[in-house]
C-alpha cells in the first residue's frame, strides 16, 4: 500500500494536473500510472521528475527499446517491483520478446554474481581497463 494516497485528477493541485496533462500528451495516452499520481502530492517533485524522465528516456543515441531494457535491468538490481513491471510493459510495447526478456534477466543475474565476486575478493582493476593519460 502506498504511503500517500493515489490522487485522481480532480484531487491534484493545478500545477500537478498540468504535469499529468503533459504526461498524457507526450505519451499519447489517457493512462497515467500510479507512480505519477502518488508523487503528484508534491508538484515540484513531480515536474522535476517528469522533465528528467522526458529528457533521459526521450530521443537520443540509444534505441528506445534498449533504454527500457536498461531501466528494467537497473530496476531488478534495485529490487523495485513497480519499476520492473512498468518498464517491462513499456519495453514490451516497444517490441521486447519473451526470449529477450529471459536473456536480459540472465545478464542481470550474471552481472550481479560477478559484481559480488569482484567486490568481495577486492580484485584490482586491470591497467588495460583504465583511461590512458593524454
Amino acid at each position: 500500500m502506498s504511503l500517500l494516497p493515489i490522487l485522481s485528477d480532480d484531487q491534484m493541485q493545478p500545477a500537478s494536473r498540468a504535469v499529468i496533462d503533459d504526461i498524457r500528451a507526450t505519451r499519447k495516452t489517457d493512462f497515467v500510472n500510479n507512480f505519477w499520481r502518488v508523487i503528484a502530492h508534491d508538484p515540484v517533485l513531480l515536474k522535476r521528475t517528469w522533465e528528467n524522465v522526458k529528457q533521459v528516456m526521450g530521443p537520443g543515441t540509444i534505441d528506445p527499446l534498449v533504454k527500457e531494457m536498461i531501466y528494467v535491468a537497473v530496476s531488478v538490481a534495485n529490487n523495485c517491483e513497480y519499476c520492473i513491471r512498468s518498464h517491462t510493459a513499456a519495453a514490451r510495447a516497444k517490441g521486447l520478446t519473451d526470449p529477450q526478456l529471459a536473456e536480459l534477466m540472465a545478464i542481470v543475474a550474471m552481472a550481479s554474481t560477478t559484481n559480488r565476486l569482484a567486490i568481495g575478493l577486492q580484485v584490482p582493476v586491470d591497467e588495460a581497463f583504465l583511461p590512458k593519460p593524454s
